[in-house]
C-alpha cells in the first residue's frame, strides 16, 4: 500500500512570485521525507502559470539532495517532448544522484497550447509517445541507446554513467484514456491516473482494459493503479468541506482553461479521440455540475472522512490502490496546505495501513 506526493507547480492565476512557488513546493518535498510518505513526485508542464516545472529531473536532483529516505518520481515526462536519449540519460544520472531512489512516470501530454510552444502536431503524439517510451526502457534496462523507428533514429550508444538497477519495477505511465491505458500495460507500467472522472468510468474505460492486457502478456497479477487526487485534510469538518470544494474547483477550471478540455479540436486529433467524446460530455453536462462531479472524486474533509472516501474508492475499483495526493492548488496558501499535508500523514495513513 503505497502513498505518495505530487507537486504540480500552481501559480494560481499568477498571484504569487513563480520563485515562491517554487520554494513552496521544495517545503513540501521535505516534509513528504520528514513525515513517511512513500514518493514524492513532480509534473513536467510548460510555458503558463497553471503549472511550472519545465524539467522535473532537474528540480528533483536538489529534492534527491533535501532527502534521505523517500522516492523520487516523474509524475511525469511528457514523452512526444523530449528526445528520448535525453530522458534515458538524465534518468540514468539522476538515479545514480538519489541512490537509487527514482521512480520514472511517463506522459503523452493534452495540452494543445504546450503541443503549439514546442512545434509539433499532436496528431504524432501517440506514434511518439509509442515508441519514445519503448526506447527510454530499453536503454535503461540494457545500458545502451539505439533508435531505429518512425520518429527516431540513433546509432548504438552507451548510457553512462549507468543506472543503479534496471527499471522494470519502478516505471509508472498516465492512462486515462482506453489506448492509454492498454499501452501502460504493453510497457509493463503501473497504471497512474489523476481524478478527473466518476470511480466507476475510470473502472470500465481504463483500469479493466489495463487488467485484461496485463493478463494476456504476463504470468503475474496487474499492479494497482496509482490514483492522483487533489487533496485538502483538515480537522474542522466544515471548514475542511468549505474550503476543499472552493480550491478543487479553482483548480478544475484552470484544467478546463490549460487543456481546451471542451473544445471541439480533439474529435479531429488522432489519438484523442477520447477526449473528443469527454468534450461533448462536458458541453451537455455543463461546467458548474462538471465541476461537482470533478469534486465528488477528489479528497477532502477530515480524516475520517477521507479514510472513508478512499475506502469507498477502492470498493469501486475492487483493488487496494495506491494513493498519490496533490496538496496544494488553487488560492490554497502554503501554510494551509502544509498543514493538510502534515495531518493525512499522521491520521489518514496509518489508519489505511493498518486494515480495519
Amino acid at each position: 500500500m503505497h502513498f505518495g506526493m505530487l507537486s504540480i507547480f500552481q501559480n494560481y492565476r499568477g498571484h504569487q512570485d513563480d520563485g515562491e512557488v517554487v520554494r513552496g513546493e521544495l517545503a513540501l518535498a521535505r516534509l513528504a521525507d520528514d513525515l513517511g510518505y512513500d514518493s514524492y513526485w513532480a509534473v513536467e508542464h510548460h510555458f503558463f502559470d497553471y503549472s511550472m516545472c519545465p524539467d522535473n529531473l532537474q528540480y528533483l536532483a536538489q529534492v534527491a539532495g533535501m532527502t534521505k529516505r523517500v522516492k523520487l518520481g516523474t509524475g511525469a515526462v511528457i514523452v512526444p517532448w523530449n528526445d528520448p536519449y535525453r530522458v534515458a540519460a538524465k534518468m540514468a544520472l539522476f538515479d545514480q544522484q538519489c541512490g537509487g531512489r527514482a521512480l520514472l512516470g511517463f506522459g503523452r501530454g493534452l495540452s494543445k497550447r504546450e503541443y503549439a510552444g514546442f512545434d509539433l502536431p499532436m496528431d504524432e503524439a501517440r506514434g511518439r509517445f509509442d515508441q519514445g517510451t519503448a526506447l527510454i526502457l530499453e536503454a535503461l534496462n540494457k545500458g545502451h541507446f539505439e533508435a531505429d523507428t518512425e520518429f527516431f533514429s540513433r546509432p548504438r550508444i552507451d548510457l553512462r554513467p549507468r543506472p543503479t538497477r534496471g527499471f522494470a519495477d519502478r516505471v509508472y505511465s498516465i492512462g486515462v484514456s482506453p489506448d492509454s491505458a492498454l499501452q501502460a500495460a504493453v510497457l509493463g507500467a503501473q497504471l497512474m491516473c489523476l481524478a478527473q472522472q466518476p470511480w466507476a468510468v475510470f473502472r470500465q474505460m481504463a483500469l479493466e482494459p489495463f487488467q485484461e492486457k496485463w493478463r494476456s502478456l504476463r504470468d503475474t497479477p496487474p499492479p494497482p493503479p496509482l490514483c492522483g487526487q487533489l487533496m485538502f485534510c483538515d480537522r474542522d469538518g466544515d471548514r475542511a468541506r468549505e474550503l476543499g470544494a472552493k480550491y478543487v474547483k479553482e483548480y478544475f477550471f484552470t484544467v478546463v482553461e490549460h487543456y481546451e478540455i471542451a473544445g471541439a479540436h480533439f474529435k479531429g486529433t488522432k489519438g484523442y479521440e477520447h477526449y473528443g467524446n469527454a468534450a461533448e460530455a462536458i458541453q451537455a453536462m455543463g461546467l458548474d455540475n462538471m465541476a461537482e462531479m470533478y469534486a465528488s472524486v477528489n479528497l477532502y474533509g477530515t480524516p475520517e472522512e477521507i479514510v472513508e472516501q478512499i475506502h469507498e474508492q477502492r470498493r469501486i475499483l475492487g483493488v487496494v490502490n495506491d494513493v498519490l495526493v496533490m496538496p496544494k492548488y488553487g488560492s490554497m496558501s502554503q501554510p494551509e496546505a502544509e498543514a493538510s499535508a502534515s495531518l493525512f500523514a499522521r491520521e489518514v495513513i496509518p489508519r489505511l495501513r493498518t486494515p480495519s
